[in-house]
């Protein structure tokens, strides 16, 4: 029997949970994998198949092997794009070269910033910029861009590519013209040497701004000194500090961690000078309109950003009022109060203590909840594997199997889930290996992704415990991972997701629809009803506190969203026309407009947006994604989350074409009608209409 043939022999034959006598919970082997903790028994005669399996990557210095290997690999393609006849060939050919290329650059984006060992991660870095160089090269090669160019000018040669074929041959040539190809000579080389400069102003500006602030130790008040990083005769202070309860160290943290920096400041100038001249170079009004191009928006918009101002300022007066009770020595609201008080005001109404849901959310019983989803939705299981020697970057990392029960091994996922030093303290997806239909082989090539949290370790006497937002990023992440698996692309230039240049081709508004989507799963009591029990007695977790958990979540509900409202206008200002003020006058004024808490002076908040480099001119894609997932939630799936016909739409219509389809064509296959942006703001506004039955739960309970 072939491993493929007996991973779905287990698929079909095991069961999901095994109930023992006392209640004691025994856990299926995905499950056992995540709760138990790892003991890895050290093999010496076990050969190292290297990071991911590829052998090259045993040690550091295989990145260097595997970066020439690539290099030369693309010398060949390339001179084959541009030798053989325009048609299908050349699309497969220039496809083939971006795989290339994105097996080491992907690969290499993780490692540099994943790996525990310093020497693999500067060799992943040099990797990187290795391959960025050559790609700057290959986009503003003449020879090659004539190629494509000959292909799709010749009407009855582009009348009989297939619709893939032809939207991932005008994708290249968009990467063509974004570079400035068609430009002469001496404009070509400015738009190169700005796209240089521009990829050391991000990574400056990315540094800096997680960079902390430090102060003199006897500028704060010595009883509040022990909760900022002591450093010698000064104070360190790396963030906003927004948990906290004492209102004065809230303040000091905000008022330090924001305060300009004129390098960083001025950084910023050039950066946003250097996008809009770019965008201009290479024939677009702005930095705005070049980024959206292809995006279900299209064009930057800001009308439809004003809308819950009236919901909005009913938060504020609720929270005005918690700070008046709390303080009432000093009960101004001011910007450092929100994150803080609109938790108080959750936990005041709906006592959502994560502490109370924390012995029903083991890790295991969480991955066990989301095998079964999958199970029903799509007829695909996760099924733990052993990792060879080398094949991972730390002991801890477990390696799945995503299963299909009739179209067998979809792909892989590593997960890399607890803390360790100097890991990121980050949740996040990275693409290492994106799928492709192999012309050369007549395989598939199969996806391999990484999904990175930073949960605690399993201990002697208890399984890794999420809180409720643990485990809702976990769900989160792992939509990312199924949006991958899923996808069944012919090219790998439109794969679901991708972590470096060259780059994703599913649009980022619509990238984060399968993840946010997945939020609404992780909070319905019919999905959680079947995973969630205590480690211990193996209670299931009761439906009341489900219910004020998902009510909890509405509380101050119009006030986040219009702060999300706010950095996205603030980042579609930035990249529109330059304007006649600088960015803090700006922010200042979007603030009094779009969020209505006051500026404090002296701060530049502008200069902690880290997320203007990857999300430049594109910030407002969290909130249309969210609107998107709201509506396909509520008209697909509230009647019945675990519909097998539904989830089989769903991933028919939307998760199986990657970027090879245009995003707003996926959401109307799936809603079977065409929204309105109006129904993208009806659907946002709508998640914060509280649910009274929760109240009338809570009583009868």
């Amino acid at each position: 029997m072939s491993a493929c043939k007996r991973l779905l022999h287990f698929v079909k034959h095991r069961s999901l949970w095994t109930h023992v006598r006392r209640n004691v919970t025994t856990w299926s082997p995905v499950g056992a994998a995540f709760n138990a903790a790892h003991h890895k028994r050290p093999n010496v005669f076990e050969k190292n198949v290297g990071l991911f399996g590829v052998p090259e990557l045993s040690c550091p210095a295989g990145f260097q092997a595997a970066t020439e290997k690539a290099l030369k690999n693309t010398e060949r393609l390339v001179e084959r794009a541009c030798s053989c006849p325009p048609g299908v060939e050349t699309v497969e050919s220039f496809d083939r070269l971006s795989d290339g290329l994105c097996k080491v650059a992907d690969l290499a984006d993780f490692v540099k910033v994943a790996h525990p060992d310093p020497a693999f991660r500067e060799a992943a870095e040099k990797a990187c910029i290795d391959i960025g160089t050559v790609v700057e090269k290959l986009n503003t090669n003449v020879e090659l861009c004539k190629s494509l160019k000959i292909l799709l000018e010749s009407p009855d040669i582009v009348a009989q590519l297939d619709p893939d074929t032809r939207r991932v041959a005008e994708l290249f040539m968009f990467d063509f013209k974004i570079s400035g190809i068609h430009l002469d000579d001496k404009l070509r080389k400015e738009a190169v040497a700005l796209h240089v400069k521009l990829l050391d102003l991000n990574n400056e500006f990315l540094v800096g701004s997680h960079l902390p602030n430090r102060i003199a130790s006897s500028a704060i008040p010595e009883h509040l000194q022990p909760h900022f990083a002591d450093e010698g005769s000064f104070i360190q202070v790396g963030g906003l500090h927004a948990d906290s309860p004492n209102d004065l160290v809230r303040e000091i943290a905000y008022r330090i961690y924001l305060y300009p920096n004129a390098d960083l400041m001025e950084c910023l100038d050039e950066l946003l000078k250097c996008r809009y001249k770019l965008a201009k170079l290479v024939g677009y009004d702005s930095y705005g309109h070049r980024a959206l191009k292809g995006t279900m928006a299209k064009t930057p918009a800001l009308n439809c950003f004003s809308l819950l101002c009236h919901r909005t300022a009913k938060d504020f007066t609720m929270m005005g009022n918690m700070k008046k009770k709390l303080n009432p020595h000093n009960s101004e609201l001011m910007p450092w109060d929100h994150p803080y008080l609109s938790g108080v005001l959750r936990a005041e109404r709906y006592n959502t203590e994560p502490s109370l849901y924390s012995p029903y959310l083991s890790l295991g019983a969480c991955m066990e909840g989301l095998n079964n989803l999958f199970s029903q939705l799509y007829g695909v299981s996760l099924m733990s594997e052993h990792a060879s020697a080398g094949e991972v970057w730390s002991e801890d990392v477990r390696k799945l199997a995503v299963v299909h029960e009739t179209e067998g091994l979809m792909g892989y996922i590593y997960c890399d889930f607890f803390q360790r030093q100097d890991k990121p303290h980050q949740d996040c997806h990275f693409t290492i290996r994106g799928g492709r239909q192999c012309q050369e082989t007549g395989q598939y090539q199969l996806p391999v992704v990484v999904l990175m949290l930073s949960l605690p370790h399993p201990t002697k006497r208890a399984p890794t415990l999420l809180t409720p937002g643990m485990m809702e990023n976990l769900f989160h992440e792992m939509g990312h991972a199924m949006h991958s698996m899923l996808g069944r692309t012919r090219y790998q230039h439109v794969t679901a997701l991708t972590s470096s240049p060259p780059g994703t081709r599913c649009a980022t508004d619509f990238a984060e629809v399968p993840s946010i989507l997945m939020e609404y799963f992780a909070t319905d009591y019919r999905v959680i009803s079947q995973f969630a029990r205590h480690y211990e007695t193996g209670q299931p977790l009761p439906e009341n506190m489900v219910a004020r958990l998902c009510e909890s979540k509405k509380v101050c509900g119009a006030a986040d969203t219009q702060l999300q409202i706010f950095y996205a206008v603030l980042d579609q200002i930035y990249h529109s026309q330059p304007q006649n003020h600088t960015t803090t006058d700006i922010l200042k004024e979007m603030q009094q407009k779009y969020y209505g808490l006051p500026y404090t002076q002296n701060t530049a908040w502008q200069l902690r947006f880290s997320h203007l480099i990857g999300y430049g001119a594109k910030y407002y894609s969290y909130l249309m994604s969210r609107a998107v997932a709201s509506m396909v939630w509520k008209q697909c799936f509230v009647q019945d989350p675990l519909n097998r016909d539904m989830g089989e739409r769903y991933r028919r219509q939307m998760l199986a074409h990657g970027g090879a389809k245009e995003p707003m064509l996926m959401v109307e296959g799936m809603l079977q009608r065409q929204p309105t942006m109006e129904d993208f703001v009806d659907a946002l506004v709508s998640e914060l209409n509280l649910n009274f039955e929760t109240f009338l739960m809570d009583s009868e309970s």
